[in-house]
């Protein structure tokens, strides 16, 4: 069996997966449920209830804020409490619907049997109803990005799909939720792929997943042995294959041009496995995306776990689940520790893309002091985009947008990589993410001004 890889740059921290083999638990309901309108790339979503509204599991409570948008639905029956602003992943207040839990009634519209559908006995389902059933779901890519799903499923004019790649790498450090997912919903998940390729009319799916979960390419392969369409590919370790560049070249071996070029430019639409479930989920059986896997982990924790959690459940009530947060200082990662945001307050709440909640140790999170740049060059060799990380921190420091742009910044994908391999323990990522929000400012700037 090949195992495949992308070309450039890359690296393989410690995989520290803690929670491999826990089996993923339902967690409980939480008491009051928090919903922020932006759990998504695009336009926030609109709140269409108001205080004292009754609400039930699977009602929209925010419609679209515009084509890149998504409705977010509610994860619990019970009353709202009020429309007001809340603390998000990002740290700041955001507008958010917060529901005092009350129950746990379902819409009747969703089919809560586990009878698997099968794509070939629903010939209704043409391209653009699945389209259309995933738009009202809300679906968003679940391995962080959260770009809405449908926009993916309706590419732009001028390009062609030629295949669907489903994403199971998890490369990242420390998480194991679409692991335990690939494990547990692996016929929904391959459902999902089906429902996927037939929204952008494909005869091709692959599903990529790294060598270091053998049974998720076991089992998949062999539900698939009979299968000529879709086809498991077995991948190097090696991060950050997860990203979308990197796992078409290491799939297909097509490398996506720098921006504005995306992946379907050469042909290809991702998906993540998560998302791919969510799909089958929305489609077959008309449950909007209101609860997803989710790893709580840390080395000091008592129990790491994977949770089936509704959305809207905080961070304080699932590490409590795990034993409660560990003595001394604590970082607590919104993600993975490679592109994981820290946290300010337990009472974030979980949102669509969240795969993770990693708890680093203070000796775990705890940067070494900055020394002089060595010239060593080992950034440049890591980084998965071919581009000169200790320049553009360099010329980000200094304000040089326009020499930025000619080095393309934007093509960064803040992966890390070259901040974790720096033996100067240069905040490499800091000042490159700084410089290419900067330079994408310009760039906006300059096309309205045409």
């Amino acid at each position: 069996m090949k195992i495949r890889t992308f070309r450039i740059g890359g690296i393989h921290p410690a995989e520290n997966k803690l929670s491999n083999d826990a089996a993923t638990q339902p967690a409980p309901l939480p008491k009051q449920a928090i919903f922020p309108m932006g759990q998504h790339i695009g336009a926030p979503a609109k709140p269409v209830v108001k205080k004292g509204d009754k609400v039930k599991v699977g009602t929209m409570i925010a419609e679209a804020g515009g084509f890149v948008s998504a409705p977010i639905h509610s994860s619990v029956s019970g009353t709202v409490f009020k429309v007001d602003n809340a603390v998000d992943a990002s740290g700041y207040m955001r507008p958010a619907v917060i529901i005092n839990v009350e129950g746990d009634e379902w819409e009747e519209s969703i089919d809560r049997s586990d009878k698997l559908e099968r794509l070939e006995d629903h010939p209704e389902l043409t391209p653009e109803e699945i389209v259309n059933r995933v738009k009202a779901a809300g679906v968003v890519g679940m391995g962080g990005a959260c770009f809405p799903t449908h926009v993916k499923l309706c590419p732009p004019p001028g390009t062609t799909p030629e295949c669907v790649i489903i994403n199971g790498v998890e490369c990242e450090p420390y998480i194991t939720s679409d692991f335990r997912l690939m494990m547990e919903k692996a016929d929904e998940l391959i459902e999902g792929v089906k429902i996927l390729m037939a929204a952008v009319k494909v005869h091709k799916g692959y599903i990529g997943i790294e060598d270091n979960k053998p049974e998720a390419i076991e089992l998949l392969t062999k539900k698939l042995e009979n299968n000529s369409e879709i086809e498991v590919v077995p991948l190097q370790k090696k991060y950050p294959q997860g990203g979308e560049k990197q796992l078409i070249d290491a799939v297909i071996g097509r490398q996506v041009p720098a921006p504005p070029a995306i992946p379907i430019n050469v042909g290809a639409i991702v998906q993540n496995a998560g998302t791919a479930v969510a799909v089958y989920e929305a489609v077959m059986k008309r449950k909007p995306l209101f609860e997803r896997y989710t790893t709580v982990t840390g080395k000091q924790l008592a129990k790491p776990s994977n949770y089936l959690v509704r959305m809207g459940t905080t961070f304080g009530e699932l590490i409590d689940l795990c034993g409660g947060l560990p003595e001394g200082d604590n970082k607590i990662l919104a993600g993975g520790p490679m592109m994981g945001k820290a946290v300010n307050s337990l009472n974030t709440p979980v949102g669509k893309g969240q795969n993770s909640i990693t708890i680093l140790t203070n000796e775990d999170a705890h940067r070494k002091t900055p020394q002089p740049c060595i010239r060593c060059a080992k950034c440049v060799s890591v980084c998965p985009m071919g581009l000169e990380p200790f320049l553009l921190a360099s010329g980000s420091a200094l304000q040089k947008w326009e020499l930025m742009e000619k080095e393309m910044i934007t093509s960064c994908i803040e992966c890390g990589s070259c901040q974790y391999t720096c033996p100067a323990h240069r905040p490499m990522l800091d000042n490159i993410r700084k410089g290419k929000q900067t330079v994408m400012g310009i760039i906006r700037g300059r096309a309205a001004k045409k």
